[in-house]
């Protein structure tokens, strides 16, 4: 069963800033752009707007590595307008960066914290339950047992649904009493029903998120894509890092490299003397996309001058010190770019400065080749061409 067809209207904007991710966050938040002259540019770069990128990418940050409690930005105060501001468009510019990225695993990972996040706050919010789960639910009657404790009746429909999503006994149909198409959620294992209530509401929430942001993706281009090169960069750079094993990053797929890079590895297995820019790029890069630090020195090993502990030292002093891989002007200047104007169309972008920038453009591209291939003819889907919020 889809979303409920209409949502109640909510007026306190505390609550639309505590919860951006309300089928009533998007009007909210666009509100809030506008009002203040806020625009994409300003959310990238504007000095004044520093804590809002800050915000953000600590909320990034937790939901993707899976951290314990609320979040980090959970410590805003949302009773002041700065403070609203502050926690709405830092959830909007960590989507954005996230979006830009087009890496699934990434994507997935964002929208598992993020929907975990709800799901605590939720489970914690008596006062504003009933109204949040009225957003994604068709109904919910709340009942008092004999023992003082709040049992929560979920229509069936829903439950049948969202449930088989979730792990335990607890969440069979067969396993819940039922009454007139009604499911009872009652306190069990140590949580109460408010709080089982809000882990099937979850499920909503996860699915709403992934179809707000496959929506957003489908409809921005490389350019737009381009602006968030930086803050993609970096946090691809932390989680290769940090959770290698769990997000391998999907621009290690050989088709997705810039020729620069391709480049300087096929000089190399030739037994080349690619000059010191091009191996410190080489390194650099291959850290920024999510590929090991063996594979990097891989790379090196037919190499006229090839040795394996100077590669490996050299290497591990870029990964550590995190550098950052050239850009398109720097790697013309020490003959390091190896396209003339024509050969590459995606190279001949106005907006093509940085190497990464050519992946993320690769990602955009085969993300939506994918979605194409897989959408039947006739499946209802509807496009759009606007980066609305």
């Amino acid at each position: 069963m889809p979303m409920p067809i209409s949502a109640p209207e909510i007026d306190d904007e505390g609550l639309l800033a505590r919860y951006p991710f309300l089928p009533q966050g998007s009007s909210f938040i666009r509100s809030m752009l506008e009002e203040n002259g806020i625009t994409v540019e300003d959310l990238i770069d504007a000095p004044w707007l520093e804590d809002v990128r800050t915000r953000g990418m600590l909320r990034l940050v937790d939901s993707v590595l899976q951290q314990e409690g609320v979040g980090a930005s959970s410590s805003i105060d949302i009773s002041t307008e700065v403070g609203r501001m502050t926690e709405a468009l830092s959830f909007l510019h960590a989507m954005l960066i996230v979006c830009a990225s087009f890496d699934e695993r990434l994507l997935s990972r964002w929208i598992e914290g993020e929907s975990s996040r709800a799901d605590r706050l939720l489970g914690m919010d008596a006062d504003n339950f009933k109204l949040i789960s009225s957003s994604f639910l068709s109904g919910m009657v709340v009942e008092v047992d004999s023992g003082g404790s709040e049992v929560y009746w979920i229509p069936m429909v829903d439950f049948i649904e969202l449930s088989p999503k979730i792990s335990g006994k607890y969440w069979r149909l067969v396993n819940r009493p039922l009454k007139k198409g009604w499911v009872c959620l009652d306190a069990g294992a140590g949580e109460s029903g408010r709080e089982r209530a809000a882990r099937l509401i979850k499920e909503r929430i996860r699915e709403s998120l992934r179809e707000s942001c496959e929506g957003r993706m489908a409809r921005m281009d490389d350019e737009f894509a381009a602006k968030f090169a930086d803050p993609v960069e970096r946090i691809v750079g932390l989680l290769s890092e940090r959770v290698k094993e769990e997000m391998p990053m999907t621009a290690a797929i050989r088709d997705d490299w810039p020729p620069c890079f391709e480049s300087a590895v096929s000089e190399l297995n030739q037994g080349v003397n690619v000059n010191h820019v091009g191996r410190v790029f080489l390194a650099a890069f291959s850290r920024s996309i999510g590929l090991q630090r063996e594979q990097t020195c891989n790379f090196f090993a037919n190499a006229p001058d090839y040795n394996a502990d100077t590669t490996a030292y050299q290497v591990n002093q870029i990964y550590e010190r995190e550098y950052t891989p050239h850009g398109c002007s720097a790697l013309k200047t020490n003959a390091r770019c190896p396209i003339q104007i024509g050969e590459d169309r995606l190279c001949d972008q106005e907006w093509l400065t940085h190497p990464l920038k050519y992946i993320r453009a690769k990602q955009r591209r085969r993300f939506n080749s994918n979605r194409e291939e897989s959408s039947e003819p006739g499946d209802g889907s509807i496009s759009s061409s606007a980066n609305s919020s």
